[in-house]
């Protein structure tokens, strides 16, 4: 394949008519982006043979691919994950765009971090690059929630006795995510500060968390925008090219018509 997206169980994937929708920024008529679940028993084969311009890398193989790769860009060093790699004569090339995707999230909607109070929700694959973000954006105290307490995290309950005063909520868990929809991670009363809310999840467009939110008149947001805008970034390094950042919010507009109508 020329493009695509790589993972063992990929299932629906959006990235697809992300892709495609992107490229008509530039008015490309040749662009293909292919949906490719590959085994574990096929990914050094396929890794070694390098048949492809570029690739999306998702679960369980952004670590995986590392060992491949010929060079990777500084975010992607910093997270330790890789979701994008570029061919370049028969060099393996790799970025992270979910530090993009996650740190356009916060900018567009105004969620300003620096020096707030951050709880993240799960430490997975998933919360890699939006703790690299908030590093980044300087945020004080940024505080991993899990169900069980550990190492560098802590419980859901010490959470609601002693971060009441936290600025924002970022669940980076699977909790509420389709098809268990009526499931949340925490409950958003106890925390009496808070400036925004955002679930990374997209499906379903608003969680219970998110609906809770909006209920108490805290911001909201979900995953889709962060998943348009990494988008965004890695067409923009498989092409090495610029799309305006507008794209962004036009195909998140068609998506969520498009999501609403099925």
């Amino acid at each position: 394949m020329k493009y695509g997206l790589i993972g063992e169980k990929l299932g629906h994937s959006y990235s697809k008519p992300i892709h495609e929708k992107l490229v008509t920024f530039h008015d490309i008529k040749d662009y293909s982006y292919e949906i490719r679940p590959v085994a574990k028993e096929e990914f050094h084969d396929f890794m070694t043979a390098k048949e492809f311009t570029g690739i999306n890398v998702t679960i369980p193989y952004k670590t995986e691919v590392i060992p491949y790769l010929h060079k990777i860009d500084a975010h992607a060093e910093k997270i330790g994950a890789v979701n994008t790699i570029v061919n370049k004569e028969g060099k393996l090339y790799g970025y992270n765009t979910d530090f993009y995707g996650f740190l356009y999230t916060l900018l567009y909607h105004n969620f300003a971090v620096k020096d707030k109070k951050v709880l993240v929700l799960g430490n997975g694959g998933a919360a890699k690059a939006i703790l690299a973000v908030l590093h980044y954006l300087k945020a004080s105290q940024i505080i991993i929630v899990k169900h069980r307490e550990g190492v560098n995290c802590i419980s859901y309950e010490e959470a609601a006795l002693k971060h009441g005063d936290a600025s924002f909520i970022i669940n980076t868990s699977p909790v509420g995510m389709y098809p268990c929809t009526d499931a949340s991670p925490l409950e958003l009363t106890p925390y009496k500060s808070l400036e925004g809310v955002i679930d990374i999840i997209y499906n379903p467009l608003e969680t219970k968390l998110l609906a809770q939110a909006a209920k108490l008149s805290i911001p909201a947001v979900n995953g889709l925008e962060m998943l348009v805008a990494q988008a965004k970034r890695a067409v923009e390094i498989f092409l090495d090219s610029t799309i305006a950042d507008e794209a962004i919010q036009q195909i998140h507009e068609e998506l969520i018509m498009e999501l609403q109508k099925n």
